[in-house]
């Protein structure tokens, strides 16, 4: 990997960067399912279970990530107690458990952004992208 590429970006344009490159694979991994709490199937966006503002640490988690249509992300907020069902069904209690436990384990720290932990999201998920 060549970070040499990304000494003059801030730590903002590298969320961004890897929040695009991210969204797009989750975009494209549930392209064929139905929003994760309507059961529609329509255009789809990578809407969070655990809110990215509120959890950051599960930003880029591809489990607490899946493919919701807009109305549900936005307008309901989420629509977390069906997504919650939904999620369970899709990923098994166990993962989702792990899930919720790194959660809570982030509520006692101080989350702050590493630049070379965003340039491996970036890296990985641009090189996801070219595979599909």
């Amino acid at each position: 990997m060549n970070i040499q590429k990304y000494k003059g970006k801030t730590l903002s344009q590298l969320k961004e960067t890897a929040v695009r490159h991210f969204h797009k694979f989750i975009r494209e991994r549930d392209k064929q399912k139905p929003c994760v709490s309507c059961g529609n199937y329509t255009t789809l966006q990578a809407g969070h279970f655990y809110s990215a503002g509120n959890f950051p640490e599960t930003r880029f988690n591809q489990d607490n990530v899946q493919g919701q249509c807009k109305k549900c992300n936005y307008f309901l907020s989420g629509n977390l107690l069906p997504y919650r069902t939904e999620l369970i069904r899709r990923i098994g209690q166990d993962r989702f458990d792990k899930l919720e436990l790194t959660n809570q384990m982030s509520k006692r720290s101080r989350f702050k952004w590493d630049r070379f932990y965003l340039i491996e999201i970036i890296e990985k998920y641009k090189a996801l992208n070219k595979k599909t």
